[in-house]
């Protein structure tokens, strides 16, 4: 097993969980980890929230020993706030502080955070010196290739991230316009690993083993970063670092094993969140588990309605049934 080093942090150079606002929460984490995931980056916490201390950007921070190696994720657009977010997010005991500069969605990059960032370089090293200054854990950052195909400047943005003091840099290889279509660009991370010193982690487009052995090959990176792939099958993570480490990749699980998961997933979900939370985003979660099977578009109807664990489990029950 081969390892890399974020600041002080030993993580194994398998397949690390990336950060998913509404999807990386602690219920995905730990089946994750515990599936092999080496690494993980809960889901961003807005500085700016945490510094007037609300606490659902609180419990975004939650750290615990089974997620470890893992980073809490702080995005904002304000140098002063982000130092003091800082702080605060270290009470919670972190491994990593990571900042923000990926997100595409409007609602981030409309208060110029995010990867509207990338728009603006200045800010976006000034943001990263306050987190460095404040931190005593190691700080990273997650980038996007650019803006748009007419601005990309992912190797720009890497750089001024290193020279300000971040200990690593992720790397999704679409631009902010492209959202999650079209295809990663690897060149992208290629070129930021070749332009900077410190670890380059590359993201995007990374469904299989042999993808993410194709990413290491093709970019160089120093560790994959896997997202929207792992929706539904947490066992990617112990598929890839059998195959990097040169044994037989762990079969793919059966039904009734897809479903015994998924029901263990659901359950760790309702125990954090509550019923009536829990059970509400365990809908979309729930339909990548069955994706595949016969008869998937109907169930996948019937997921969308599911809001208590009975409901759940008479679906499961049914499934079963009808694969006897």
């Amino acid at each position: 097993m081969n390892y890399i080093k974020i600041g002080n942090v030993s993580i194994a150079q398998t397949a690390a969980l990336a950060p998913m606002a509404g999807s990386a929460d602690y219920a995905f984490r730990t089946i994750a980890k515990e599936f092999g995931a080496c690494y993980c980056v809960g889901e961003m916490a807005s500085a700016k929230g945490l510094c007037y201390s609300d606490r659902k950007t609180a419990e975004l921070l939650t750290v615990t020993d089974g997620e470890r190696p893992m980073a809490v994720q702080l995005f904002g657009a304000e140098p002063d706030f982000m130092a003091r977010a800082v702080k605060i997010a270290e009470e919670y005991k972190p491994d990593i502080i990571d900042i923000n500069a990926g997100c595409p969605m409007p609602k981030i990059t409309g208060g110029g955070a995010g990867s509207a960032l990338m728009k603006t370089p200045a800010l976006f090293g000034e943001l990263v010196k306050s987190a460095v200054q404040s931190a005593s854990v190691p700080v990273t950052v997650k980038i996007r290739a650019g803006w748009s195909a007419d601005s990309i400047n992912a190797v720009e943005i890497a750089k001024i991230a290193e020279e300000n003091g971040a200990a690593a840099v992720a790397v999704h290889g679409r631009t902010r316009e492209q959202l999650y279509s079209g295809k990663a660009d690897r060149g992208i991370i290629k070129a930021v690993k070749q332009a900077v010193k410190i670890p380059v982690i590359g993201n995007g487009d990374v469904s299989s083993a042999e993808d993410c052995a194709e990413m290491y090959e093709q970019t160089g990176c120093d560790l994959v970063m896997i997202g929207r792939g792992s929706y539904g099958r947490p066992w990617l993570f112990g598929q890839i670092a059998d195959y990097l480490n040169g044994r037989q990749p762990r079969r793919e699980p059966d039904l009734d094993e897809k479903l015994s998961i998924m029901r263990k997933y659901i359950a760790l979900l309702v125990k954090d969140k509550g019923e009536f939370i829990g059970m509400k985003e365990a809908r979309r979660q729930a339909a990548w588990y069955i994706k595949g099977i016969n008869n998937a578009a109907a169930l996948r109807n019937k997921f969308s309605g599911i809001n208590t664990f009975a409901d759940l489990e008479e679906i499961i029950r049914e499934i079963t049934r009808n694969a006897d």
